[in-house]
């Protein structure tokens, strides 16, 4: 194979196959993102694009990465960063045995490292700057170099480096005063730790100062994952915590109180609404950004993971002139975005819809969305009564949180509108009882509302490495009697997907999540015993005996389609619940 001159940028049998504005655009984007911006050009996929780079650059590619540890501390963070390379193990050579130990590392010895794209002669001076160890160079893929470095050298930790390792960024070597100050280093920090999150697809970053440590962790699929973080974060939190409520506009001498605020930030392409919330801690101010990306894409019925039958139901009552349609569940449990698909569904020329929300999370064209804001007095009740003067066809009140809502938007619906809206309950059924016992008359309860529909999200499996594995008959039945599941249905199964994990779903198994639901509609008979204020639990057995499938069903039936697992869905879904 032809050899790659450290000279070059781009090989050179790859380099005649593209136009110079292609190779232009190829060498302006981060060495990361560059095999992903390489690739169309050529239509390749990205492993096809690195197979092809490798032939022509004569670099191996290397699999199975594994960062060479001793060898991490000989580079600043700031230059891994940068140029997106990290010192690997070879798998290829033998492996010690457990109780030997490590060879010493002599000068001639072979530093092995692993880059998103071919090095060129600045990236050979500067590491050779840092060893005199013979380099041998391999090409990676991206995101799991990404990874690495991540991993051992933590986010943002080039932004926080010092200058005294005599390294200077590229893009900065005109401007090395300016990037040596604290303040600059520390806003680049804030800001690599969101763009990280918007990458990995957090809903939630959280920064919470604790004994000796300032630590950072992101809410990914509805779960907490801890962050690796730069060893001297420490140093850096006060102005850290400033950082972020400078860009809330908060008052940062405040910090006795808790505060709220809001961050308008721009990420590769992404416009996201961060909501800010602080309180104060024995250490020092505990800081929360939820991220609501203004541009997301939106959900269908189908993506929400109902099925056919499901989407049956609920689209009946979709095309009711008025009613109330309630979405009940946990926070994070996607009740908003449930919603905002139903709106979608409905959503015509024809029609006046107009929605009351905090936040407004999605943007739905065509629709007029009001955001409450309680500290002047326009709440939820507030801004329904005006709505109703607004000729609405439509309404969508993001959440019943008084009876003074519950009581407008019953009377909404009883006069010809068809209205949705949120509650806090744990099934279906219970959205009934909580409303009677906010005062609201069962009556009015009975007459309004037409549907309940209870959820939860589960992980999903990863699509690119789950695979079957046998299961143990006997711990099945269990789960399945706690799921209030047939648990001679144990008997049917040999083989269920689990999670494997890959670079794809973070080594997780899991990628994305999928929706549980549990549907409750009212007949004769259920209103009946609405009206004699019966329990929750009455309620329950009543639809169960009218064919309501419940969440731990509806689990069941997702597990059985491979799309999650059984420890997902009893971890979602606790025996408290029924």
């Amino acid at each position: 194979m032809p050899a790659l001159s450290p000279a070059s940028t781009f090989p050179e049998s790859l380099a005649g196959r593209l136009t110079d504005e292609q190779r232009q655009i190829v060498l302006e984007a981060p060495r990361g993102q560059r095999l992903k911006t390489f690739a169309p050009f050529l239509s390749y996929t990205e492993p096809e694009a690195l197979i092809a780079l490798s032939e022509a650059s004569g670099l191996a590619i290397a699999s199975n990465l594994e960062a060479d540890k001793p060898s991490l501390s000989l580079f600043p963070a700031r230059l891994v960063h940068d140029y997106q390379l990290v010192p690997i193990k070879l798998h290829a050579e033998p492996a010690a045995p457990a109780n030997a130990e490590e060879p010493p590392i002599l000068p001639t010895t072979p530093l092995h490292l692993t880059t998103a794209w071919p090095p060129d002669a600045t990236i050979v001076d500067w590491v050779r700057t840092f060893t005199p160890r013979p380099l041998v160079w391999h090409l990676g893929v991206p995101e799991k170099i990404h990874q690495l470095i991540l991993q051992h050298f933590g986010v943002g930790s080039g932004s926080l480096e010092g200058s005294d390792d005599g390294y200077v960024a590229p893009e900065t070597i005109h401007q090395a005063e300016a990037e040596v100050d604290e303040e600059a280093a520390v806003v680049r920090f804030v800001t690599e730790v969101i763009s990280q999150a918007v990458a990995d697809e957090a809903t939630d970053i959280h920064f919470e100062p604790q004994e000796g440590q300032l630590r950072i962790r992101y809410r990914v699929d509805g779960l907490l994952v801890s962050v690796p973080v730069p060893e001297n974060l420490l140093r850096f939190q006060d102005a850290i915590i400033s950082r972020v409520k400078i860009m809330a506009k908060l008052n940062i001498s405040e910090k006795r109180l808790p505060q709220d605020g809001r961050i308008n930030f721009k990420a590769d392409g992404a416009a996201l609404d961060i909501r800010v919330s602080t309180i104060p801690t024995i250490y020092a101010e505990s800081v929360s950004l939820r991220l609501l990306n203004k541009k997301k894409e939106a959900y269908s019925m189908d993506r929400l993971g109902m099925s056919p039958d499901e989407q049956a139901q609920i689209g009946q009552v979709l095309d009711y002139p008025h009613g109330i349609i309630l979405v009940t569940g946990p926070t994070g449990s996607g009740k908003s975005t449930s919603l905002n698909a139903f709106l979608r569904k409905i959503n015509s020329t024809d029609l006046r819809i107009i929605t009351i929300e905090d936040p407004i999370e999605y943007e739905v064209p065509g629709v007029n969305q009001m955001q409450v804001r309680p500290e002047i007095g326009l709440t939820f009740a507030d801004a329904l009564r005006h709505v109703l003067r607004q000729d609405p066809d439509v309404i969508m009140v993001g959440e019943i949180r008084d009876k003074d809502t519950a009581e407008i938007a019953i009377r909404a619906s009883l006069t010809g509108h068809l209205v949705f809206s949120t509650l806090h309950t744990n099934d279906a059924p219970g959205a009934i009882t909580r409303l009677v016992d906010m005062g609201i008359e069962p009556f009015l309860v009975a007459s309004a509302i037409e549907l309940v529909i209870a959820q939860r999200l589960v992980r999903r499996l990863c699509s690119e490495c789950s695979s079957p594995a046998p299961i143990n008959k006997i711990k099945l039945r269990e789960s399945l009697a706690i799921l209030g599941c047939e648990a001679a249905e144990a008997e049917l199964i040999d083989a269920l997907k689990a999670p494997v994990g890959c670079d794809r779903c973070r080594n997780t198994g899991y990628r994305g999540r999928i929706g549980l639901f549990e549907i409750f509609r009212l007949n004769d008979e259920m209103h009946e015993l609405v009206l004699k204020r019966e329990s929750t639990r009455t309620l329950d057995e009543c639809a169960r005996k009218n064919g309501m499938r419940t969440l731990g069903q509806s689990g069941w039936e997702k597990v059985k389609a491979g799309h999650t697992t059984l420890d997902e869905v009893l971890r979602v879904i606790t025996v408290a619940e029924k």
